[in-house]
């Protein structure tokens, strides 16, 4: 299930956590840290900050990432982080219920905000959801370059065969060996205006209805890495691409939304502690799609704890200290 634009399961997610205790949950973080280059001097001494976050993988490292490294500038951090749905954790923000969440630029910009069309440019992307949140009293903080979108996933004995590197050679294999285009798409990619419909439209592909098999999420990359499938349906920033060795596909004509993570903070929070912008920053800057491969793979792949991974990083990286 795709879990950022899945409106009906999010909306009525969100709903029962509003009207529960959802938002109102939570511990206090005990994290043992202290600044690293981040932090020094305790910017944020005194303060009390709640942060939120979804409730999949990366959604939980990157709150936990918040957390920590709130936590070593001094704050008094409440944990609210694997609210479920988007919805839910996107009105503890508003509401002020929480102060701070890592969300993606395309999922407000399509689900939150109603617009039906994404901005290609990634910065310009960024730029309205800041502008158009703002009469929301939510504040936008810089862009990371980690982009969790749609893509194209094969393994690397298809990708020497068919030297598929862009989404424009997968249109053209089409029509040139139309039995070699075989897909593993999750049954609401194959059915948005934004997935397989709008992508075959745009790069002008010909494929199947025979070709093209519908299965869960999980089970599309084991297909895609085995080659019973020539492609599978993948996110980027998912830690199995790295640990099955999959060749992504480049979306040459950018037709997939920009979801590029960024510190989404309730505004009258930042204003009481704006110290909280620059304590992000330099995270910010540093996280990108290798990195959200790494990481989520060792939670997803490895089994280890989301909190733990995002410790580890932030120690390694010299964001904190332990």
């Amino acid at each position: 299930m795709r879990y950022r634009t899945r409106m009906a399961a999010a909306a009525a997610s969100g709903l029962v956590l509003l009207a529960g205790c959802g938002l109102t949950s939570g511990s206090p973080l005990v994290d043992d840290v202290r600044p690293g280059t981040v932090g020094r001097g305790a910017p944020l001494a005194g303060a009390d900050i709640t942060v939120t976050s979804k409730e999949f993988t990366e959604q939980l490292i990157l709150g936990a990432m918040m957390g920590i490294a709130f936590k070593a500038a001094g704050a008094d951090v409440l944990d609210r982080t694997g609210i479920q749905g988007s919805v839910g954790a996107r009105e503890a923000i508003k509401s002020g219920d929480a102060d701070a969440m890592y969300e993606y630029t395309g999922t407000a910009w399509i689900t939150y905000l109603g617009n039906s069309r994404p901005i290609p440019d990634p910065h310009r992307q960024w730029e309205a959801v800041r502008k158009a949140d703002l009469k929301n009293g939510i504040t936008w903080l810089a862009p990371s370059a980690l982009n969790n979108t749609y893509a194209l996933g094969m393994n690397q004995a298809n990708f020497k065969k068919y030297r598929t590197k862009t989404l424009s050679d997968v249109a053209a294999l089409s029509k040139s060996d139309p039995g070699a285009v075989t897909l593993c798409v999750e049954s609401e990619f194959a059915n948005r205006a934004d997935g397989l419909p709008g992508m075959e439209k745009a790069y002008g592909m010909k494929i199947s209805a025979g070709n093209i098999t519908q299965m869960d999420s999980g089970i599309i990359y084991t297909q895609a890495a085995k080659g019973s499938c020539t492609f599978g349906e993948v996110y980027t920033t998912d830690g199995r691409i790295r640990a099955m060795n999959l060749h992504v596909t480049q979306d040459d004509k950018h037709f997939f939304p920009n979801y590029n993570a960024a510190p989404e903070i309730n505004s009258k929070s930042l204003k009481k502690y704006p110290q909280m912008a620059e304590v992000l920053a330099p995270i910010t800057k540093a996280l990108d799609n290798t990195v959200a491969q790494e990481l989520n793979a060792k939670v997803d792949v490895d089994g280890q704890d989301p909190h733990d991974v995002a410790k580890d990083w932030l120690v390694r990286k010299g964001f904190v200290k332990e």
